[in-house]
């Protein structure tokens, strides 16, 4: 059985929308794409992120993400192949409610009951699963308690707005703290586990 870990970049308000580009997602009115960036500008923050993508034993994605991905890391540099590597050659199991064309190597649509499929991915053999950015597959995750660990970098910025994992729906969710570390820009590298 592997596990299913969320990792975010997130606001000290809690918001996850548009991390790395300016016109990454402005739906809604959000207008702080690329908010993140400045706070990757750190070795700490650099190995956390890298040791997540290459310990990965696979990639679970929301369709925007995978778009932005499968766009981009193909044909990064020379510089970042040390993280386009993992991100290129394993596995890429894609959640979409419309049939996205999947052409980037070792991508699968998972098809059925979203929280049937991933719980049946999680019982397989294998490395971990890992989720980046995808919002709304997360909300849909941790309302379905198949989450199993949260890697959280908490940049020092309230954006006031925008997309969160952490809804307002009124249940409590308690964690507990297996990890953390503070980058020299002042993010917060966390790692968390549901305490239930």
């Amino acid at each position: 059985m592997r596990k299913l870990v969320v990792n975010e970049f997130i606001s000290l308000d809690g918001v996850a929308q548009a991390p790395g580009l300016a016109d990454e997602d402005t739906s809604g009115g959000f207008a702080h794409g690329g908010w993140h960036m400045p706070y990757m500008e750190d070795e700490l923050a650099m190995q956390w992120v890298l040791r997540s993508i290459v310990e990965a034993g696979g990639f679970l994605l929301g369709r925007r993400t995978y778009e932005i991905f499968a766009a981009y890391w193909p044909n990064a540099s020379e510089e970042e192949q040390v993280i386009a590597e993992p991100l290129n050659t394993k596995p890429k199991y894609v959640v979409s409610r419309t049939r996205p064309e999947l052409d980037w190597q070792n991508s699968s649509l998972v098809e059925g009951d979203v929280v049937q499929a991933v719980a049946e991915l999680k019982r397989e053999d294998g490395g971990d699963l890992h989720t980046i950015g995808s919002t709304e597959l997360v909300s849909t995750l941790l309302k379905h308690d198949l989450v199993d660990e949260f890697r959280l970098m908490i940049d020092p910025l309230v954006l006031g707005g925008g997309k969160r994992i952490f809804r307002d729906d009124g249940l409590r969710r308690p964690l507990r703290l297996l990890d953390s570390q503070v980058a020299s820009t002042g993010a917060i590298l966390a790692t968390y586990a549901p305490a239930g």
